[in-house]
C-alpha cells in the first residue's frame, strides 16, 4: 500500500509539472526554410528558395557539405562551398542555419594541426576547447587600442637592427618566389621560444609537401609547443583557402584578448587573393584590374586590421601579422603587392640578386621599412644601429658607382671595405636566431671597424670568436641590453676593447699571410681594383699586364 500511495503521488506531480509547463510556453509549428540546389560548380553552388537567407550564413545540404551565402541574387544564392562537392548534384536540398562560421579558440589548439574550421588534421584526436568565435570579427576600436612599444624579436640581424617589427604592428615580407620569405617567418616563429609569444601560422594555398616541411622545421626547433598551424592546402576549395585568414586571426585574437602576445604569418595572401578571385569570377561579378574584384582591397585591409595592441582595460595583449606576398619578376608596383604595402605598417623586400649571390637573408635594405617598429628598438640597438642602416645604403649605392671607374680615393676605399664587411656580418643561415646581445656585440664591432682588416672570407669565424668573448667577459653589459638599459661610454669601450681582442686572436691563414692586410689590397701593397680578376695582374690602367696600351 505504501508503495503504490508513493507512485501515484509521483504521478501526480509528473503531470502537474507537464501541465504547468505546456501553460507556460504552448508548443509551436516551426518554419524551416529549405532551398534547391540548381547547379553545381568547381566550388560554388548556385541555391534557389532561401529568401531570408543573410551574407556569410552558414548553408548545410542534405548530403552533409556546408557552405557560405556568399553572393545574394534575387531568385538564387551563391554559396561557397567548405567542403568537396562529391555527393552535390542539382535538385539537392539545402537548409539555412542561422548562424556565421565560426572556429574553436584556445589553449587545445597549441601544438595542433588545424584546418579554418578547427578539424584537426595532425591524428591526435579530437580538438578539445571550451569556446568558439566568429571567423568575421570587427576590428578593435581605436580608442581601445595602445602604441606599439615593444620590439617583436625575429633573432634575425638585419632585421632587428635595421628593419624593427613591434609587438601590435604588421609588417610585410614580400618577393619574388624561392627568395626564403617563408624561412624568415619561419626564423621569427622559432625565436619567440624565450618571450613567451604564442605563434599561429596560416598557410593559404600552399603544396601540401611545403607545408609539411614547415611543420616538420618547427617541430625539430620545439616550436610547435607554443604555435598553432592552420592549413588549406590548394587541394582544398577555394573557400576554405578564403577563410583561413580570418579563422587564424580569430584563433589569434582570443590569446590577444586574454592578455597574451601573438604572432601570426599568413603564408601568403597572394593565393588568398587569387582564390578571392576565383570565387568572384564564378559567381560572376563583375571583374576590375587583373580580374580581381573591386572588393580585394577590402578583404586584405578588414583582415589585416584586427591587429593590434589593445590597452590594459581590454587586456592589454597584442596581434603581431607578418603577411607574406609574392612578386613577380620584383614588381613590387603590381595591384596587391601595392595593396598590402599601403595596408601595412612597413615591408621587408628579399631580392632574388643578393639571393643568387649567397646573401642570405636576401633582405634589401634600401626597399625595406618599418614605421612603426623603430620607436620599439632597446635602447642598445639605437646607439648601436642609428647609423648603420643609412651608411650601408650609402655603401650599396657607391658600390654600384665604382663599378664605372677604378681610381678611387682612399675614402671612399675604405667606405668599400668596411660596407662589404657589414654586408657579411648581416648574412645570418636559417635556423640560426641570435639573441639581442650577441647582436648588438658584432654589429657595434663592425660599425668602430673592429673587423677591418679580416679577410672577407674569415668574417664568420671572427664573429663566433667575438660573441664567445663577450659572453665570458662582459656578461653584465648583456643583462642591460636584455634589460632595455642604455650603454653608457664605458660599456660601449668595453664592447670595442674585448671585440678587438677576440679578432686579433684569429688564427693566420692557411697560406701563411697574415689577416691584417686589407681587403681590397692587391700583392706587394697595390690597390686592387674593384672587381679584379685574382688571377690576372693588372697595370695601373685595370688592363691585364703585357697588354698594349691604346694611344
Amino acid at each position: 500500500m505504501e508503495t503504490a500511495k508513493y507512485l501515484e503521488q509521483a504521478i501526480q506531480e509528473a503531470r502537474q509539472s507537464l501541465s504547468a509547463a505546456m501553460e507556460q510556453k504552448p508548443a509551436l509549428p516551426a518554419v524551416r526554410e529549405v532551398g534547391t540546389v540548381v547547379s553545381v560548380g568547381e566550388g560554388v553552388v548556385q541555391v534557389t528558395g532561401l529568401r531570408g537567407v543573410q551574407y556569410e550564413e552558414v548553408i548545410r545540404f542534405a548530403g552533409g557539405e556546408t557552405g557560405l551565402a556568399f553572393d545574394l541574387g534575387r531568385e538564387e544564392t551563391g554559396v561557397v562551398l567548405l567542403d568537396e562537392p562529391s555527393g552535390l548534384f542539382a535538385g539537392a536540398e539545402a537548409f539555412r542555419t542561422g548562424r556565421v562560421l565560426d572556429t574553436p579558440v584556445g589553449d587545445g589548439l597549441l601544438g595542433r594541426i588545424v584546418d579554418p574550421r578547427g578539424r584537426p588534421l595532425d591524428g591526435a584526436g579530437p580538438v578539445h576547447t571550451e569556446r568558439r568565435l566568429p571567423v568575421e570579427r570587427h576590428a578593435p576600436a581605436i580608442l581601445d587600442r595602445k602604441p606599439v612599444t615593444v620590439q617583436l624579436h625575429t633573432g634575425i640581424k638585419v632585421i632587428d637592427a635595421l628593419i624593427p617589427i613591434g609587438r601590435g604592428q604588421r609588417e610585410l615580407i614580400l618577393g619574388d618566389r624561392q627568395t626564403g620569405k617563408t624561412a624568415i617567418c619561419v626564423d621569427a616563429i622559432i625565436n619567440q621560444k624565450p618571450f613567451d609569444v604564442l605563434c599561429i601560422y596560416c598557410a593559404i594555398g600552399k603544396r601540401s609537401s611545403a607545408v609539411a616541411k614547415v611543420v616538420a622545421d618547427l617541430s625539430n626547433a620545439g616550436a610547435m609547443n607554443y604555435t598553432v598551424v592552420v592549413i588549406a592546402t590548394e587541394e582544398n576549395p577555394p573557400g576554405l583557402q578564403y577563410m583561413a585568414p580570418y579563422a587564424a586571426t580569430s584563433m589569434g585574437e582570443h590569446f590577444m584578448e586574454a592578455g597574451r602576445d601573438v604572432l601570426v604569418v599568413f603564408d601568403d595572401l597572394t593565393r588568398h587573393a587569387r582564390a578571392y578571385r576565383e570565387l568572384s569570377l564564378l559567381l560572376r561579378r563583375p571583374p576590375g584590374r587583373e580580374a580581381y574584384p573591386g572588393d580585394i582591397f577590402y578583404i586584405h585591409s578588414r583582415l589585416l586590421e584586427r591587429s593590434t595592441h589593445l590597452d590594459d582595460e581590454h587586456g592589454g595583449g597584442s596581434l603581431s601579422a607578418l603577411p607574406v606576398i609574392e612578386t613577380e619578376a620584383q614588381n613590387i608596383s603590381a595591384y596587391i603587392p601595392t595593396n598590402l604595402i599601403s595596408i601595412t605598417d612597413g615591408q621587408v623586400y628579399l631580392s632574388p640578386e643578393l639571393f643568387q649571390k649567397g646573401s642570405l637573408p636576401a633582405v634589401d635594405v634600401g626597399k625595406s621599412v618599418s614605421r612603426v617598429g623603430g620607436k620599439t628598438q632597446l635602447p642598445a640597438y639605437r646607439a648601436v644601429a642609428s647609423d648603420l642602416r643609412l651608411s650601408y645604403s650609402q655603401f650599396e649605392e657607391l658600390e654600384i658607382f665604382s663599378r664605372f671607374g677604378t681610381r678611387l680615393d682612399p675614402e671612399t676605399k675604405k667606405t668599400l671595405a668596411r660596407g662589404r664587411r657589414v654586408r657579411e656580418i648581416l648574412k645570418q643561415p636559417q635556423y640560426a636566431t641570435m639573441p639581442a646581445a650577441d647582436q648588438v656585440a658584432v654589429l657595434y664591432a663592425v660599425n668602430q671597424g673592429v673587423f677591418d682588416n679580416v679577410e672577407l672570407s674569415a668574417m664568420a669565424e671572427a664573429q663566433e670568436k667575438v660573441i664567445a668573448r663577450i659572453r665570458e667577459k662582459l656578461p653584465g653589459i648583456r643583462e642591460k641590453i636584455h634589460h632595455a638599459e642604455k650603454l653608457s661610454d664605458q660599456d660601449k669601450e668595453a664592447l670595442k676593447r674585448e671585440a678587438r681582442a677576440a679578432v686579433e686572436e684569429q688564427t693566420p691563414r692557411e697560406d701563411g699571410q697574415k689577416p691584417g692586410r686589407p681587403e681590397g689590397k692587391a700583392a706587394g701593397g697595390r690597390e686592387k681594383a674593384f672587381g679584379e680578376n685574382p688571377e690576372q695582374a693588372k697595370n695601373g690602367d685595370n688592363k691585364p699586364l703585357g697588354e698594349k696600351q691604346g694611344g
